[in-house]
């Protein structure tokens, strides 16, 4: 009789787990470059979603009276305005609940009248001004936008380091000639000359032509919008040729991968990066020590701004206590969050950050080390 009952018990107890709801699977959309010439930047910033992802899922949320699991749908955008499209298109069908990405302001425009038709919010890295001025409400940022860090490091590169003759080339991608066409501004209202103004494409490595014609100008620093990938061969040509400027540029050349690329011609060149410097950041020893736990590698450049912006996403879906886009929007859009990189992440009415700091550092010796932290 006791087994009967212990049996009874059993099955019982078994039948309730079955029973049991699984969690809720809630879709989020990732998109950046991860093959290709860039594609350490896409796995960089992919590294920053999925660690947030993870650790939210690790506390078993619950919205709506449910409990949910996000779930990553990663696709490789290539860097690509049209594969861009098609990838923000693919996501969407797939039923993604918020959009996380994409990485280059040259896919993100495109894409964001993609998610924008469907109201899907989007936290991308793109930088170009243009991300936030279609007047889409969907759009939000990881980082400052290249009007916050052109202005910041044009103003700096003439009253600080002293420079008034200056030459500038792009990459002409959306991010490469906004971030230039901002430095230019704010470099010419601190009073500097621009004694020529070029243009290349991100995927040139020889840029003799267009240095040689800059020579004669008597530029005292070039500024180079565009990414790692042209800086570095630029840098090495630069020191061929025997300039004696300084090459200056913005985050995609804030890297390791530059320095290991440009070898001895890297040392003196100066670039800017959002925000503070990671051992500066209000969660940086944390997160670094989570993040080393978690891939095994160093943190780089993008990872804390985007595992703040998910972060951002998923808080606004609570605090909405639904996963439904037209539901959480408002609160993405009015978010107050202690991040990784700021002590209050939040939006202005465009979707730009609020907070918009820049630091400028120069290689020294082979790393890279911090000039100065400046304000907007």
């Amino acid at each position: 009789m006791v087994k009967a009952r212990t049996l009874v018990a059993l099955m019982l107890a078994l039948g309730g787990t079955a029973t049991q709801a699984a969690p809720l699977e809630v879709k989020l959309g990732f998109a950046a470059p991860l093959t290709g010439p860039q594609a350490h930047y896409g796995k960089d910033m992919q590294n920053g979603v999925l660690l947030a992802i993870e650790e939210a899922n690790a506390g078993k949320p619950k919205i709506g009276g449910k409990e949910v699991r996000f779930v990553l749908l990663s696709e490789d955008d290539q860097a690509d305005p049209r594969s861009g499209t098609v990838v923000a298109q693919r996501l969407v069908d797939a039923g993604i609940k918020g959009m996380l990405g994409h990485f280059n302001s040259g896919t993100s425009i495109p894409a964001s009248k993609v998610y924008a038709a469907a109201g899907i919010p989007q936290v991308s890295m793109a930088t170009s001004p243009v991300y936030t001025e279609q007047g889409f409400k969907t759009t939000f940022r990881m980082m400052t936008s290249d009007t916050q860090q052109g202005s910041v490091l044009g103003r700096f590169v003439v009253s600080r380091l002293g420079f008034k003759n200056l030459a500038i080339i792009d990459d002409r991608t959306a991010y490469g000639q906004g971030l230039a066409d901002q430095f230019e501004k704010a470099a010419k209202a601190a009073g500097a000359k621009i004694v020529a103004r070029e243009f290349t494409t991100d995927k040139a490595v020889d840029f003799s032509a267009i240095l040689t014609r800059i020579k004669p100008t008597g530029a005292q620093a070039i500024f180079y919008g565009g990414s790692e990938v042209q800086a570095a061969p630029m840098a090495k040509q630069l020191h061929q040729l025997g300039f004696r400027t300084t090459l200056i540029s913005g985050e995609m050349v804030k890297s390791d991968g530059f320095i290991k690329l440009a070898g001895d011609a890297a040392e003196g060149v100066v670039a800017s990066l959002a925000g503070l410097p990671l051992e500066k950041m209000p969660g940086g020893a944390s997160y670094v020590a989570r993040y080393e736990k978690r891939f095994g590698s160093r943190v780089e450049t993008y990872s804390p701004y985007a595992y703040d912006g998910t972060q951002a996403l998923i808080a606004a879906m609570k605090k909405a206590n639904s996963v439904e886009p037209a539901k959480y929007l408002p609160q993405l859009a009015a978010i107050k969050l202690a991040g990784v990189s700021s002590g209050q992440l939040g939006y202005d009415a465009r979707g730009d950050l609020k907070q918009g700091g820049i630091t400028v550092y120069r290689v020294s010796k082979g790393k890279w080390e911090v000039l100065e932290s400046l304000g907007k």
